[in-house]
């Protein structure tokens, strides 16, 4: 057993000995340690206080959270709560915040490991373009008094994590100022699949699937105007599976939106998901089983294909949605990028190409290396999956 595990299985002993498990953490609690946090008071809006709660009780009761696990959902609850005190504070000061306009946002979405990530990295290289960073999702705004050390200070968290899970930086790599995903920015409404990937907790995921996105999106609008009240201009690009999820939030809070579908065999990418979600959620609890995380991404993710395929091209918005196949992506980069700005209108100029083409060779076959996962390791059969998700191949006609 390597001392990293070790020393952990001890930290979790001492812990379960102090009857620390026992105790579930509350929303009042981390209310006050908020304030104290912020040096900030009152919120006028709490209707994040049943998710909170909601998330705090399914922490408790089904992700037998460690130690670790314990600390991570205390300071990132105290950091969410936090940071809304500070940009109710700042819409205090600045009344019209709140008339920023997000115009024709593009939102990147599909299958997790499919090449959004590389996608939104490339459109990044246009300067007209604009995504959040790690370290803006985290802590959205300076001090008050004193230097702004925000991206020191979350290199420093990055690397801690890493320590803990050494697996992750090969699977997804991040660092303080790299783009964000947007589930970042909805976690602040406490009402985040972020949580279901972290944790093992059926329940909250079954609440937010029932009772939906739309106050997580409005937050996601807003928390994108204090951003840009911030550093005006540019046109937002966004990415995040997770969108699959809410589409009809996305259309109701952006219904001017730009969407891209990315896609690839779901059989390809199923089993880096599941490795990926197990080192993510390894630190955090006690008990871990790769099987059972490996049938909850497959129905997962089977559900994200059935509703790409019944939205196909129209997801209401004023513009059809553009479709993006991973194997042309990482082999003409620059071509695809081209075909999407076509779609929307806009325009690839020379000097933006040469930026992608860049950026693309530096990393080779969308930053994915060769892997060597087992379906039997994650409880999953390759030909009933394949079998599973042939709807969604034929449908869009993935190589």
């Amino acid at each position: 057993m390597p001392l990293q595990t070790s020393m952990l299985a001890l930290a979790d002993g001492a812990a379960k000995g102090l009857g620390l498990f026992r105790r579930p953490l509350r929303p009042e609690a981390l209310l006050a340690a908020a304030r104290r946090r912020s040096g900030l008071d009152a919120f006028e809006d709490t209707e994040f206080l049943d998710p909170l709660q909601r998330l705090l009780t399914a922490c408790h009761e089904e992700a037998s959270l460690s130690l670790v696990g314990r600390i991570a959902t205390r300071w990132d609850s105290v950091r969410f709560l936090s940071n809304l005190m500070r940009l109710r504070d700042e819409e205090r000061r600045a009344p019209t915040l709140l008339q920023q306009r997000i115009d024709h946002p593009i939102f990147i979405t599909g299958l997790p490991r499919s090449g959004t990530t590389f996608l939104h990295r490339l459109l990044l290289e246009d300067p007209d373009n604009r995504g959040p960073r790690v370290w803006q999702t985290i802590d959205p705004y300076p001090p008050r008094r004193g230097r702004d050390r925000r991206v020191s200070h979350i290199a420093r968290q990055l690397r801690a994590f890493e320590r803990l899970a050494p697996e992750f930086r090969a699977l997804h790599p991040l660092d303080a100022d790299s783009p964000q995903e947007c589930s970042e920015i909805t976690a602040h409404a406490f009402r985040s699949l972020r949580f279901d990937t972290t944790y093992r907790i059926p329940s909250y995921r079954r609440w937010l699937d029932r009772t939906g996105h739309l106050p997580a999106y409005r937050v996601h609008r807003r928390f994108l105007q204090h951003l840009q009240h911030q550093a005006p201009g540019g046109r937002w690009v966004l990415k995040c599976p997770d969108h699959l999820f809410a589409l009809d939030a996305l259309r109701s809070v952006y219904p001017d939106a730009r969407l891209v579908f990315v896609h690839r065999d779901p059989v390809k990418v199923l089993l880096s998901v599941a490795k990926l979600t197990e080192v993510l959620r390894r630190p955090f609890t006690r008990q871990l089983d790769p099987q059972e995380i490996g049938r909850q991404e497959s129905a997962r993710w089977l559900e994200g294909t059935q509703r790409m395929v019944a939205v196909g091209d129209d997801a209401g918005l004023p513009e059809p949605i553009y479709h993006v196949h991973y194997t042309r992506l990482v082999a003409d980069p620059v071509g695809t990028v081209a075909d999407l700005y076509r779609h929307f209108g806009l325009e690839l100029v020379p000097e933006l190409a040469d930026a992608i083409a860049r950026f693309a060779k530096a990393v080779p076959n969308g930053g994915y290396g060769p892997r060597n996962y087992r379906f039997e390791d994650h409880g999953l059969n390759a030909d009933a999956e394949r079998e599973k998700f042939r709807f969604y191949v034929d449908r869009f006609g993935i190589a």
